[in-house]
């Protein structure tokens, strides 16, 4: 099915540029036609669609100063990328979740916000203004924010971390240097599948060495984790940004404890593959007195194959109807609540920033105390909240293993999206087509 659905869109496309040369006075037989690179599933990459979004990143690597890898590797990179988020779409059509136009709408209005822009219209016309498709670029956000609920549902939202895990991170982090300093780092992953065999372990490793060794002859940082870094955040010059030395983990921060700034790691090895670090910068820091702790509760609706979108978000709907006419708000969540705080009547106890998805965190912080929202959409499904509490706290025992969960959650949670996203190619038909024609 695949392939005969590639192969009639490369017929279509045939067919489409040829008569539009033609228009512009070209000679058919002198314009280069398009044709497909990569065949994943149902649908295609083409090569107009890789050199779009290599002249896109080119452009973004050019305006942050990074020089650019050699064009083949490069290109490699961002297809696999471009697989990468394709399989990601195709999967979150298939279980149903979408970002809808009003969604979509009030995400580009936070965007304008943020870029003092009275308006969306007025983002409209500066977006038209730098030479760029509105529609495009408006699709591209939809498809950022699905990639973003898709990992939180399909990966955050599993995450366990115990509490000996947290006492034994703690417990490491106490015998390190460096307490009380952030750190300004920089990253380049190999990634290498959880069963490779040994020939495969030893070709990634290759990769890494390879890597390592263009940043002893010269190599900008930037330029090498744009060409070999697995990572996210590769095209960002593998960028992590300031971190507390006492929330890194121990992979990382002993290692991190021999470098001046400037320097990089030697390849540091974990389960999810090969590292290299460069320490930018450190910096003293003064630990936080107070922060602003608010104590909520709320009901889930979640989202699933079986129960769509709209099906959970009218059903929350109707449970927040019975609750604006005096039904009680901790029994719905016992009665309905599809998440574990349920039997507590939808009780999340005391939460510090930076503890619930964005999502979540920001209309709770937009509540009054007792005041409930409307219904908010995140990864996991439709959310109705009510502030209960907030209160100023000094920085305790417990906000240390709350910070502590949460270094270890992001680095596990990275480790387990690749992991996740290996698996989606794993289950994929990818077929790849001659680069150049």
């Amino acid at each position: 099915m695949a392939r005969k659905k590639a192969e009639l869109v490369l017929m279509w496309m045939l067919f489409a540029v040829i008569p539009c040369a033609h228009a512009a006075g070209i000679p058919p037989q002198l314009q280069p036609l398009d044709h497909i690179v990569v065949v994943v599933n149902d649908d295609v990459i083409t090569r107009h669609d890789l050199d779009t979004r290599l002249a896109v990143v080119v452009s973004q690597l050019k305006k942050q100063g990074t020089p650019l890898p050699e064009a083949a590797v490069l290109e490699k990179q961002i297809l696999e990328r471009m697989i990468g988020d394709m399989l990601q779409l195709q999967f979150a059509k298939e279980t149903g979740l979408r970002v809808d136009d009003t969604q979509l709408d009030k995400a580009l209005g936070r965007i304008a916000q943020q870029n003092k822009l009275a308006s969306l219209a007025a983002f409209r016309a500066k977006i038209e203004q730098d030479g760029i498709n509105f529609n495009k670029f408006r699709e591209e956000i939809r498809a950022e924010i699905l990639t973003t609920r898709l990992r939180e549902r399909e990966v955050d939202s599993k995450l366990v971390i115990s509490d000996n895990e947290i006492e034994n991170y703690l417990t490491s982090q106490s015998k390190l240097a460096g307490k009380g300093e952030e750190l300004k780092l920089a990253h380049i992953m190999v990634v290498v599948p959880e069963q490779a065999s040994a020939e495969k372990i030893q070709t990634f490793r290759h990769r890494a060495e390879q890597a390592l060794a263009k940043l002893r002859g010269g190599a900008s940082f930037a330029q090498v984790a744009a060409g070999y870094s697995d990572a996210q955040d590769a095209l960002k010059g593998g960028e992590l940004g300031w971190r507390p030395a006492e929330r890194l983990p121990p992979l990382f921060a002993e290692p991190l404890l021999k470098l001046q700034p400037g320097e990089v790691s030697g390849i540091l090895r974990s389960p999810n593959g090969f590292h290299i670090i460069k320490l930018q910068e450190r910096r003293s820091k003064d630990s936080p007195v107070l922060i602003t702790q608010t104590h909520a509760r709320h009901i889930l609706i979640k989202t699933s194959e079986l129960v769509p979108e709209n099906e959970a978000k009218n059903r929350l709907s109707e449970i927040k109807q019975r609750i604006d006419k005096g039904a009680d708000f901790a029994e719905q969540a016992k009665l309905y609540s599809e998440d574990g705080s349920a039997a507590q009547g939808g009780d999340l106890s005391w939460l510090s920033p930076g503890e619930t998805v964005p999502e979540f965190e920001g209309p709770m912080d937009a509540l009054k105390v007792g005041q409930i929202s409307g219904l908010v959409q995140s990864g996991f499904g439709w959310h109705l909240i009510q502030v209960l509490e907030r209160r100023n706290t000094d920085v305790s025992a417990e906000q240390r293993k709350q910070q502590a969960r949460n270094a270890i959650r992001t680095f596990r949670s990275d480790e387990a999206f690749q992991d996740w996203l290996r698996q989606l190619r794993d289950r994929a038909f990818i077929e790849y087509r001659t680069l150049n024609q």
